[in-house]
């Protein structure tokens, strides 16, 4: 289908020559973009959204000069796939390396052409280590890498030899080592249409000498929203949620915690979503989680079953947030990259669950935040009591808050301090209050008026 459509290409091209008069061939709209860095969630949305242009103003050709050592195997195929749906034909200049997932976005496109000095393959899937991921992971590219050629009537066997040092072929891959080509290796195997110097070279190669070149810039915002939609900047987002979350509800009145987690919640939202990888509901489970956890929190004694739920609902948002759909239906999802949000957002948790120890620790303290936990041991000789017999004789009785009840707190009656909750949303301290409870250890209290 590639090859056939790279040949109408050609002929419309040719056929457009001889009426455009004076013996001139017409002028070729070429749009050209780069992909010069890791191959990673930006690379994607920079080739997504060149592609995308490129087609909705109806270029003739799409040309890419490459240079990468390779990067995230799910965003290459994203690429891959963007290229081989493309309409009109792809070509791409290997500057100076198409290695790993580079050469397979390469092998995605129509022709390759190669400059002196470049070179193409070295595509196992490897751990940020360097060291090969199990065969399950090398399948999966292997499977990738022939099918991309077959479809382009590239050699099947030598894609799959630039992934499997075990894959054998007679003078050709038999070093026991990943198949890399040079730029005269590729061209004697299929691999490489011309070795040039230029991306005019490549042009004047397939006899264009008339042509236009638009080169894909950047908008700030979509730098931006390539900046946002890293993995990396997405786990430290994560990380200002719940850090800023968890510190919000350990302080009183509504602050700065608050407001870092819900503009980290933005930040990492919004640009998902205006990507179309995030849809409503995935960010509704988000909500829903949160405020699960929240009713966990502020209206049920101890930890259960629905802060349980409300953590899974908010992983679950975070994670699907990141994932790309491939279909309408709800398991029509990029498995590699769910696999992959999954690894950011719990590792993200994990960190921020971490970090939250240590920095509750340091600040406890200090004696602007000696509040936060308890800092002494409770004495019986200081006026504390947990007694059970003790409770069953509160009821009824007043006495006055002694710290805030969010909804846990202390309260003091008789002169003697006791662990209590609030009834009903939060008291004050230094407020009266009644008894009218006990569970738990704990003393269940309602703010008394008057």
């Amino acid at each position: 289908m590639s090859r056939f459509k790279l040949t109408v290409f050609m002929i419309l091209f040719y056929v457009s020559g001889l009426f455009a008069g004076n013996g001139d061939s017409a002028t070729v709209r070429v749009f050209r973009f780069d992909i010069d860095k890791m191959i990673a969630p930006p690379s994607w949305h920079t080739a997504k959204k060149a592609v995308e242009e490129a087609v909705g103003n109806h270029y003739d050709l799409i040309l890419i000069k490459m240079n990468t050592y390779g990067g995230t195997l799910n965003d290459a195929d994203s690429i891959r796939t963007k290229i081989l749906d493309c309409p009109i034909p792809v070509y791409v200049f290997i500057d100076k390396n198409a290695a790993s997932a580079g050469a397979l976005i390469s092998i995605a496109c129509d022709s390759i052409y190669m400059a002196p000095g470049s070179s193409i393959g070295a595509a196992t899937v490897v751990d940020q280590t360097g060291k090969p991921l199990p065969d399950k992971y090398q399948s999966y590219m292997r499977s990738l890498m022939r099918s991309t050629a077959e479809v382009n009537g590239r050699n099947p066997k030598i894609a799959e030899a630039m992934v499997d040092p075990e894959v054998y072929i007679p003078g050709i891959s038999d070093s026991g080592k990943v198949l890399t080509f040079t730029p005269s290796e590729a061209v004697k195997n299929g691999y490489c249409e011309a070795e040039l110097k230029s991306i005019p070279d490549v042009l004047h190669h397939v006899g264009i000498y008339n042509y236009e070149i638009t080169e894909h810039h950047e908008t700030f915002i979509d730098k931006i929203i390539g900046f946002l939609i890293n993995p990396v900047i997405s786990g430290f987002l994560i990380m200002i949620i719940m850090g800023g979350i968890y510190f919000e509800l350990q302080t009183p009145g509504i602050g700065f915690p608050l407001a870092a987690a819900v503009t980290a919640a933005l930040l990492y939202f919004a640009p998902l979503y205006l990507e179309g990888l995030a849809s409503h509901w995935e960010i509704l489970i988000f909500v829903l989680g949160l405020i699960l956890l929240a009713v966990e929190i502020f209206a049920i004694p101890g930890f259960g079953i629905t802060g349980i739920i409300g953590i899974v609902f908010m992983v679950t948002g975070l994670t699907l947030s990141m994932v790309e759909s491939t279909g309408p239906g709800f398991f029509d999802i990029d498995f590699t990259g769910l696999v992959q949000a999954l690894f950011v957002v719990i590792i993200s948790f994990t960190f921020s669950l971490i970090l939250i120890i240590r920095i509750a620790n340091k600040l406890s303290k200090t004696a602007s935040f000696a509040y936060i936990g308890l800092q002494k041991t409770q004495q019986k000789e200081e006026g504390y009591t947990s007694a059970k017999e003790n409770y069953k004789t509160m009821m009824g009785k007043t006495g006055i808050s002694l710290t805030k009840l969010r909804p846990a707190g202390k309260v003091v009656i008789n002169n003697e301090r006791y662990d209590a909750v609030a009834e009903i949303g939060f008291i004050e301290k230094g407020k009266t209050v009644e008894v009218v409870d006990y569970r738990n250890a704990q003393l269940v209290v309602r703010e008394k008026d008057g």
